[in-house]
């Protein structure tokens, strides 16, 4: 999946699509293929009075969005962008900009064997 959990994303598709406003991810669900976005896709819980919670009453939590109806911000283009994978120069994977070419962070441990020789 291109997005991980604290990610900054832009919502492209659905009824929140707010264009340039990035929002954080909450939290990733791998097997169907959606992310949890802040502030995205409300929705309305009715909760009965109980010991917990005396006065009951309509609690707000955002529900899970589709993974393709978001894309990975980027601060540099200050906006969402389509990313690429690539080795840096030390032999980590990450993921980059593909408008600017700007790092977003790696994906895995180092390995020796992709790390450029000087």
């Amino acid at each position: 999946m291109h997005v991980r959990k604290d990610d900054m994303v832009e919502v492209i598709a659905g009824d929140d699509a707010e264009k340039g406003r990035a929002h954080k991810v909450l939290r990733v669900v791998t097997e169907k293929n959606q992310v949890v976005v802040e502030g995205i896709n409300r929705v309305y819980k009715h909760v009965r009075p109980n010991r917990r919670n005396p006065q009951g009453g309509r609690l707000s939590r955002e529900m899970p969005i589709d993974a393709s109806n978001v894309l990975l911000y980027c601060s540099n283009c200050r906006r969402g962008v389509r990313i690429g994978r690539r080795y840096a120069d030390d032999g980590h994977k990450e993921r980059f900009c593909k408008k600017c070419g700007t790092g977003l962070g790696a994906i895995g441990k180092r390995n020796p064997k992709y790390a450029k020789k000087s």
